[in-house]
């Protein structure tokens, strides 16, 4: 009650109008979706729609952003339809229960930002798969083809359309193209203002009603559809059971988290309003849970309905929570004609649907943009396809994180700066034109770049090929923006290797910020405080001390 009241303080009557009116429009463009994603995903087309009201209410009310409409994806559907055929639905709502809870740790550890820094190439191959097998997947319902359960890998679909080919309904395939080419064709030359899914469904049905058509319906599959709200229920379960559906669990989460991030970065950009990650990944935690109990569909936000809302005006959560009741109603009004909807018209509106999630002109564009990001899309591509769903989105973040490594180790280097000041004659100008006076025997090394594991090794090489054994090695550490434990062993490693050769090692200007407390102290304690100096001036000048406790000439090279 109170996050309804902090709603509608304020709330101008001109904007209720604006907000109900895109929560129907957004409802009834629901409607043909949300039945469509059930069927597809292996369950009733109630299921989908139950699905679709609880997540549009709940993630308005808590989500991140204002203007975030959620529901059932066709991103989604690929998995759910394979966590099903391997452990039926009561391993599907256990999966989605599993996978709230994941988002909502997720939401509270504030990993919303870090989801929102998987790369693009991943996401792209992922859902381009993805499309690719819900695409082949429709194409059973959409050529009317009599043939036992569908395999839940891509190439067993193939094999299977293969062998069953030549029963091909003819009548199921023209309602499916004629689905296609409506709801492409609607916006252009019938109208805007009707959703061109509605309309292309609407003509179906009457179609195969009234000509007789010896297609299969909804009602036909799955009898007629029950208004009633359903009853809550949760399935028995085992310690063995969670334990095979933990991974498909973090794939619903890692996808519904992507997802959602990237509706609401994308709502973000278009309704000009600071959209929450953390907050959203805990909503769409809450939403799956709930919708865990009532079939067990996974929800997320959807991009295509979230812009609807914000085009159709929507500007504030009311938009949300009137698309939920709307779409309540509606299937009270509408829902005993929902049987006469044919099947092949739902396969052709989810081959619509696929082809816009899968982005080819992104793929295209990226395929040829450079060679890193094209492999890591064409690997997670091809896993998705030909391996399975949880694997690919881990070899996807595996392959992206080496990636990641490589690069970092391409702008993290070290490189002696005495030896530059030598070749120019002891000049050197520094940023704030600083005058250096570096003893004789003092050797200068820079580090530039991130200090962690992957590039520990070439900061450890570059110290081993010292030539001339200088008296005292000092490391200028300014821009040096984070270091590791590795980092910080790795310079224990260099000092004990100076150590071995009689050559005292000083820090310069190093930032404890950036290390951790417990790491910092490890350095000093092997270094001495009196070696770890925060600029290079001071570092000199503990050059100088150490020159004189050892005896040293004090000849030396002017830097300026």
């Amino acid at each position: 009650m109170v996050k309804i009241r902090k709603i509608l303080k304020g709330y101008a009557r001109t904007q209720f109008l604006n907000d109900a009116m895109a929560g129907i429009i957004v409802g009834v463009v629901a409607l043909p979706l949300a039945i469509s994603f059930g069927i597809a995903s292996g369950v009733s087309p109630a299921v989908g729609i139950y699905a679709t009201i609880i997540a549009g209410f709940v993630i308005a009310l808590l989500g991140g952003s204002k203007v975030q409409i959620g529901g059932p994806t066709a991103a989604t559907i690929v998995i759910i339809y394979s966590i099903i055929q391997q452990f039926g639905l009561s391993g599907l709502v256990v999966a989605t229960f599993m996978a709230g809870i994941m988002l909502v740790l997720m939401g509270i550890l504030k990993m919303g930002r870090v989801i929102r820094l998987i790369p693009d190439p991943l996401v792209e191959g992922f859902t381009a798969g993805i499309a690719v097998d819900l695409l082949v997947s429709q194409l059973k319902d959409f050529c009317g083809l009599k043939m036992p359960g569908l395999p839940p890998d891509f190439t067993g679909k193939c094999v299977a359309y293969f062998l069953h080919f030549s029963g091909v309904n003819l009548f199921a395939v023209g309602i499916g193209l004629i689905t296609v080419v409506i709801t492409q064709a609607a916006p252009y030359f019938v109208t805007r203002k009707i959703p061109g899914p509605i309309i292309a469904i609407t003509i179906t049905s009457f179609a195969a009603y009234f000509l007789h058509l010896p297609i299969d319906t909804i009602g036909s599959r799955f009898g007629p559809t029950v208004a009633a709200w359903p009853h809550p229920s949760f399935p028995e379960y085992n310690w063995a059971i969670i334990a095979h559906l933990i991974r498909p669990a973090f794939t619903i989460a890692i996808l519904v988290g992507i997802l959602s991030l990237i509706s609401g970065v994308v709502a973000e950009r278009t309704n000009k309003k600071k959209f929450d990650s953390n907050k959203e990944l805990i909503a769409e935690g809450i939403a799956n849970l709930i919708s865990s109990f009532f079939g067990g569909i996974p929800v997320t936000g959807s991009i295509a309905r979230t812009l609807t809302n914000v085009e159709q005006g929507g500007k504030t959560r009311v938009a949300g929570v009137v698309q939920s009741v709307s779409l309540f109603l509606l299937i009270f009004l509408v829902g005993r004609w929902i049987s006469y909807i044919p099947v092949a018209a739902v396969a052709g509106l989810l081959i619509v649907v696929a082809y816009n999630l899968s982005k080819w002109d992104t793929f295209l564009a990226i395929l040829t943009a450079g060679t890193g990001d094209a492999i890591l899309m064409v690997i997670t591509f091809l896993a998705t396809l030909f391996i399975d769903l949880t694997v690919a989105i881990e070899i996807g973040l595996v392959f992206a994180a080496f990636q990641f490594m490589h690069r970092m180790t391409m702008v993290s280097n070290v490189r002696e700066l005495t030896n530059s000041f030598l070749a120019n004659h002891g000049l050197y100008i520094e940023e704030h034109m600083v005058k250096h006076d570096i003893p004789a025997g003092v050797a200068v090394y820079e580090i530039t770049g991130p200090l962690f594991f992957a590039v520990a090794h070439k900061f450890k090489e570059s110290f081993n090929q010292i030539k001339e054994k200088p008296h005292i090695v000092i490391i200028r550490m300014r821009n040096v923006p984070i270091i590791d434990s590795t980092g910080i062993r790795t310079i224990l490693l260099v000092a004990q290797l100076l150590d071995e050769q009689n050559i005292n090692l000083v820090i310069a200007e190093y930032k404890y910020d950036r290390v951790d407390e417990k790491l910092s102290q490890l350095l000093i304690d092997r270094i001495g405080k009196d070696n770890v100096q925060g600029t290079l001036s001071e570092a000199v000048t503990r050059c100088r001390e150490i020159k004189e406790t050892d005896g040293e000439p004090q000849n030396s090279i002017v830097i300026s």
